[in-house]
């Protein structure tokens, strides 16, 4: 299950997935795992969460973040939620077609190993092509 949230910058969606980082904590059965650049969520989430910071690997782009996720699961099993703060600061694209593949596997790949996603993607919501917005 992936469930995107979409907004231009200062409404609230790093807010928003925090409050929902932070109550998966109580809620899930298995571990969290929290994706960002930066590190600007240190501070304002669950010390249990498993925070990575992007911009420490070499996430170039969708395919490379599909081997990372992949990676993440390969050596843990007990993953249940992965949160990405901030999909396209991660792997900036030009356009949405590659970020619509990108969350058609992750929809696959999170069906078949029971996994949750939560994204965040800065941009006006009216501009997503229909391929994210299934996901809103």
């Amino acid at each position: 299950m992936i469930r995107v949230i979409m907004g231009k910058k200062g409404t609230g969606k790093t807010k928003q997935m925090i409050d929902m980082i932070n109550e998966a904590v109580g809620s899930e059965h298995g571990n969290v795992v929290c994706i960002e650049k930066g590190n600007k969520l240190t501070f304002d989430i669950h010390y249990q969460i498993r925070l990575v910071e992007a911009s420490q690997y070499d996430i170039a782009n969708y395919t490379a973040l599909k081997g990372f996720v992949s990676g993440l699961y390969a050596g843990n099993y007990d993953i249940t939620h992965v949160f990405i703060d901030s999909l396209t600061k991660i792997v900036p694209t030009e356009n949405y077609t590659e970020t619509e593949e990108f969350l058609a596997w992750l929809n696959n790949f999170g069906e078949k190993h029971n996994i949750k996603f939560t994204i965040t993607i800065s941009d006006e919501p009216d501009l997503a092509p229909e391929g994210i917005k299934q996901y809103f």
